[in-house]
């Protein structure tokens, strides 16, 4: 029987851990938390402290009673979840719910999962740090209350099942005010002139740009005649001998960033793979903003850099974290060997790990020396000149493992960009002087990456929040993620070459984004709304304030509920006033103008199932027409032409079957009808122009895809092919089919006594929880 009990978060941390230790220790999972916040009910006492109301799920009570079981057979306990704030509350509520008793409970924590430091971590165990404890509850409940009393009145105001939150509404606000930042932006044209030189007795083409750009094709069409008989000189020639330094080991959003830009992962999927790496014992703790490595860590990568690639390759670094509150763990991320320059996994863990691994050893790699020569050439009949530069690689220094954002796995060409020799005042020819018609360029939207940075550099969230806040925003479809083809643009280029000027018009394709993260019209109507009447929660210092407000309490300085009670005094005014005031027309409703048909308002606005186009109100006699937006059209900018081509429906395609196939667009969006039955038409295809072919198809998958849905039927009783599995489905009921019964093999019988027995189960005559009121 084991004497030692050590509980940890996940069961392949429990697994690794268990290879370290003997026969005399369990190691068991928690699987996260053992208790929370319940998720419908605000679950927090306001009239005494705001202290949280924590109960255990249903699903987590039979592993609560199992820990229970084996916490009392043990002679000692080991709390070991992560180091972290999160993981310093799980384990507050293993100890509070296990009833542990502090005689024989210890609190161990670890940033790598290897056997050196889970022995360390048992020589050196330490107590609960219930300031760390109460950063985390302030947190958890400063974000109840604001996504429990917020949301409610964007239900009332605008449509049901949306949510606020404290940190996904400003993250949301980034992006909209991005998006805003990009409608009001007005592009300017201009001429940019790049030319071909050669260098007397040196075939090498040199490149060069003037110095200034050119306003129209008139001021470049007179510059080129300029040069047709100017003579080009070497004005000056200025050799610079510079370093450029690597970049530090990686934090949490760094790695998010990186793995973006290099590897094309999600933050969600970066943070996904770096859990599996930590949780194997291939990396360090993946959530952290520090950059420090430890003097066991910097010994482990010098002896590898020496042995590798020579001692003049080495240069001890020690970096130090700028960020602000930057607690949340003791090392950045690294290999926990550095000799393992691969691992086994999956093809993503592999291309991670290989990401950390060069970025870890490039951190303490000398600084690359280049020689960068700049030259400027002077033009006879004119004052402006051209500039060119080169760069040559001396010696590569980290170069040799890794360049941030950059080119990967290339080797460094020494030769790039190298000028040939030039003499002050030499005379040089030109080859080709070319002007290009270029436009000034939109600010970029984010993607995720550069969501993260700058999330990061305002301060708004932790290492722990960036990938789920994302998760959020995209889960709301509050902001989609845009993939756009780009459009066809021409642009004029003048050449000048051999004394003659010519013009051609060329074609490029502009706008063409991936991954960019796009708010959509609900995303933009819920930010208006709260910028308006909640100003505060949206405010970029204050949400960073609330955040240095948490380390604060996690560095024991303040008491977290005082904190709270001095937000919520303010807030919870501000939520009943909005709340109860009366509005002329819906949030984001928009008037377009009138039919010219009936002479009925028409208006835009967010309905029950999205954005939609109304004509009439519901105060008139007849009932208003509906028409959803089509995809690629906004409640900001749909004009009232676009607005009444909507209801040009419904659309006769013909016939099918012998029966008639028409085209319309309902609440629900646009569908096909035949023979009463209503088919929805994919984002893909457009109800203007999907054909009576396409229809076609679509209704036969729709009668294939019912087919296939009912399993049995027996009237009342029905068994169904569901999204998660077969399900009975019974007066409006749905009762679960267990994985190890043949639902195809079900009779009536035993169907009905399915039905009973989960209609007799606790959890079905469990009433409904309700919201209790809030006092202010």
């Amino acid at each position: 029987m084991p004497k030692n009990l050590v509980i940890v978060e996940s069961p392949a941390k429990a697994k690794t851990i268990e290879k370290f230790l003997g026969t005399d220790y369990e190691v068991l999972s928690s699987y996260g938390h053992i208790r929370d916040l319940h998720k419908k009910n605000f679950s927090i006492d306001v009239e005494h402290g705001f202290t949280p109301i924590y109960e255990i799920p249903t699903e987590k009570k039979e592993l609560v009673s199992k820990l229970k079981k084996s916490a009392k057979k043990a002679e000692m306990v080991w709390l070991a979840s992560d180091e972290d704030r999160e993981g310093e509350a799980i384990a507050w509520h293993l100890y509070e719910v296990l009833g542990l008793n502090p005689e024989n409970t210890k609190r161990i924590v670890f940033h790598e999962i290897t056997k050196n430091a889970i022995l360390n971590a048992i020589d050196n165990p330490r107590n609960i740090d219930i300031n760390l404890v109460d950063a985390q509850q302030a947190r958890r409940v400063l974000d109840r209350i604001v996504g429990f009393e917020l949301s409610p009145v964007l239900w009332k105001k605008i449509k049901m099942g949306l949510s606020a939150g404290r940190v996904q509404s400003v993250a949301v606000r980034l992006i909209v005010d991005r998006e805003k930042e990009i409608k009001a932006f007005n592009s300017e044209s201009f001429y940019r002139v790049v030319a071909e030189f050669k260098v007397s007795g040196d075939n090498k083409i040199v490149k060069a740009e003037l110095s200034r750009r050119l306003k129209d094709e008139a001021e470049a069409n007179d510059f080129l005649e300029s040069c047709k008989d100017a003579i080009f000189t070497i004005g000056d020639v200025t050799v610079k001998q510079i370093k450029k330094s690597p970049a530090p080991p990686f934090t949490t959003s760094t790695l998010q960033q990186e793995a973006n830009r290099k590897l094309g992962f999600s933050v969600a999927q970066t943070m996904s793979v770096a859990q599996k790496l930590y949780e194997a014992g291939h990396i360090t703790y993946m959530r952290t903003d520090s950059l420090n490595l430890s003097s066991m860590a910097i010994g482990m990568i010098s002896s590898e850099i020496e042995a590798t690639m020579g001692s003049e390759y080495l240069k001890i670094r020690k970096y130090h974290t700028s960020t602000k509150g930057a607690q949340e763990a003791h090392e950045a991320i690294r290999p926990t060997s550095i000799s393992a320059h691969e691992v086994s996994g999956t093809a993503q863990e592999k291309k991670l790990y290989g990401l950390i691994w060069k970025r870890t050893i490039a951190s303490q790699m000398s600084d690359a020396l280049l020689e960068k020569t700049n030259v400027s050439i002077d033009i006879s009949t004119r004052s402006e000149k051209f500039n060119a530069s080169g760069e040559v690689v001396k010696f590569d220094g980290f170069l040799k493992v890794y360049l941030e954002s950059s080119v990967e796995d290339e080797d460094v060409d020494e030769d790039t960009n190298r000028l040939p020799e030039m003499k002050l005042g030499e005379n040089m020819k030109s080859n080709v002087i070319s002007a290009m018609l270029r436009y000034t360029q939109q600010p970029a939207r984010y993607n995720e990456a550069s969501l993260v940075r700058k999330m990061e550099e305002l301060g708004i969230g932790r290492p722990s929040t960036y990938a789920p806040t994302i998760s959020t925003i995209l889960n709301r479809e509050y902001v989609v993620k845009g993939e756009k083809e780009g459009e066809e643009r021409e642009y004029s280029v003048l050449n000048l070459k051999g004394g003659k000027i010519s013009q051609k018009v060329l074609t490029e394709k502009v706008g063409a984004e991936k991954g960019k993260l796009l708010p959509t019209d609900i995303g933009m109507v819920v930010n208006d709304f709260l910028m308006e009447y909640f100003p505060n929660i949206m405010d970029y210092n204050f949400t960073a304030s609330i955040e240095a407000e948490f380390d604060e309490v996690a560095d024991g300085n303040i008491k977290w509920n005082k904190e709270i009670a001095n937000f919520y005094k303010v807030f919870h005014p501000d939520v009943e006033k909005t709340s109860n005031m009366r509005l002329e027309r819906k949030v984001g409703e928009r008037k377009l103008g009138t039919d010219p048909k009936t002479g009925k308002e028409i208006s835009v606005k967010i309905g029950r199932f999205g954005p939609l186009v109304q004509i009439g109100s519901t105060d008139d006699e007849e009932k208003p027409q509906f028409a959803s937006l089509l995809k690629g059209q906004s409640v900001s900018t749909i004009t009232l032409e676009e607005a009444l081509e909507l209801f040009k429906m419904p659309r006769h395609l013909g016939d099918f079957e012998g029966a008639e196939v028409t085209v319309a667009i309902g609440r629900f969006g646009p569908y096909v009808k035949h023979n009463s039955k209503y088919v929805s038409i994919p984002a893909s295809l457009s109800p203007q122009e999907i054909t009576l072919e396409e229809a076609s198809e679509l209704i036969l998958k729709k009668r294939e895809d019912d087919n296939n849905k009912i399993i049995s039927d027996y009237d009342d009783v029905k068994v169904l092919n569901g999204r998660f599995g077969p399900y009975i489905t019974y007066k409006k009921k749905n009762y679960k089919i267990l994985k190890t019964i043949d639902a195809a093999k079900l009779s009536l019988e035993e169907c009905k006594a399915i039905i009973e027995k989960q209609d007799a189960s606790p959890a079905a005559k469990k009433p409904r929880r309700t919201v209790a009121k809030k006092k202010a």
